[in-house]
């Protein structure tokens, strides 16, 4: 098996790469660290690459990049995927940060860029927008939520944290809930992308920065049940909506097989369960419009 660690970049395609690199750079807070005609790779100021605009037709998802192990060869992965029978290259120079990566499409055809050793951008201190501390999670519709969860936890070593009855579920690489969820009942595609900020100071904060620049809130803040993160969400130019959020449940040891007690979980301790349909998206706040 393939041992994911945590979530490195996605890749958007934009019909409007200036329209978008200038929202995520005085919106979100992004610095852009590569430029072509073309393509742009931004990066937190903390210097970690959160996303690759590369122009397109349409607004959607053209890759997810996950980290593996430092040090670990990709020669190995190489075999791991030859021996499930599934296609894959190695690439180069995928970004500054990542001189080498194995590809390969997962259940939904999505191309999936694994890399192991990665260098941090130099860091920005000023304030500029957002400033999240990183990319938290991925979201998307599917047609079968049970064959991503089989696909990302056979292969690639992620933990099922929680299910909506058999419609959704959420799956973490690291301690966070989750790194990767979806959702069935939509027309496949990106439901949203997640950067996290350090705090529910910060997400305040963000709130009146997307307010100040007229992209209004579509829902939140809220704090919701599964995963329990406080949460914002809006739409930017393109129609892709984007969460900003804080305090999602952690799983701090996988032997333990809880989460971090909080005085807002339904159990203690709260585990992974699967939740009915009547849950509400909300422990408190409102969806929008």
């Amino acid at each position: 098996m393939i041992s994911v660690k945590r979530l490195g970049h996605v890749t958007l395609t934009t019909p409007d790469l200036q329209r978008q690199l200038d929202y995520y750079q005085t919106i979100i807070g992004l610095s852009v660290i590569d430029q072509t005609r073309d393509r742009a790779v931004l990066a937190t100021k903390l210097g970690l690459e959160t996303l690759v605009l590369q122009r397109g037709d349409t607004a959607s998802l053209a890759a997810i990049a996950l980290q593996i192990a430092p040090g670990t060869e990709l020669s190995a992965v190489g075999r791991e995927l030859t021996g499930r029978n599934i296609p894959f290259e190695i690439r180069s120079g995928v970004t500054p940060g990542i001189a080498s990566a194995i590809v390969f499409k997962d259940v939904y055809g999505t191309p999936l860029e694994l890399f192991s050793d990665y260098a941090f951008a130099k860091g920005e201190r000023q304030v500029v927008g957002i400033m999240p501390i990183k990319l938290g999670h991925v979201a998307r519709f599917v047609d079968s939520a049970r064959a991503g969860e089989q696909f990302y936890t056979e292969l690639l070593g992620f933990r099922t944290s929680d299910w909506r009855t058999t419609v959704s579920v959420f799956m973490r690489c690291g301690p966070d809930h989750h790194t990767i969820n979806v959702f069935e009942g939509e027309k496949p595609g990106l439901a949203h992308i997640a950067f996290e900020v350090k705090d529910f100071s910060e997400l305040q904060r963000a709130c009146d920065v997307l307010a100040g620049n007229e992209f209004k809130l579509d829902w939140g803040p809220s704090r919701h049940n599964i995963g329990h993160n406080i949460a914002c969400y809006h739409k930017n130019s393109d129609g892709l909506r984007i969460e900003v959020y804080t305090e999602m449940d952690q799983m701090k040891d996988e032997t333990l097989g809880y989460f971090e007690p909080r005085p807002w979980h339904e159990d203690m301790p709260q585990r992974p369960k699967i939740w009915p349909m009547s849950t509400s998206r909300n422990y408190w706040g409102l969806w929008g419009s």
